[in-house]
């Protein structure tokens, strides 16, 4: 089964330099980057392997990894904009 990587640099290919920064600087966003991280893995190790499992609880992690990215992305919009600081 071909699996799409959701990659945090993948998916906002322009916020490298904001990822990497506060990812190393900011604990709670290494920690939402961490979870977001393990989430994805989970859901791609289940559809890469066709792991058995119901669709709703797929579908729920789906859920909860976009509601985290666009977390992800309102901190790196504010870190870009000055507001967040490291």
């Amino acid at each position: 089964m071909q699996v799409d990587h959701h990659d945090l640099h993948q998916e906002f290919p322009d916020m490298g330099e904001a990822i990497n920064g506060l990812k190393n600087a900011n604990a709670h966003f290494a920690a939402m980057f961490a979870r977001y991280n393990r989430l994805t893995g989970k859901v791609e190790n289940l559809e890469e392997n066709d792991m058995p499992v119901a669709d709703f609880t797929l579908e729920d992690m789906k859920k909860q990894r976009v509601k985290l990215k666009d977390e992800i992305y309102l901190l790196l919009l504010a870190f870009r904009a000055g507001q967040l600081h490291k």
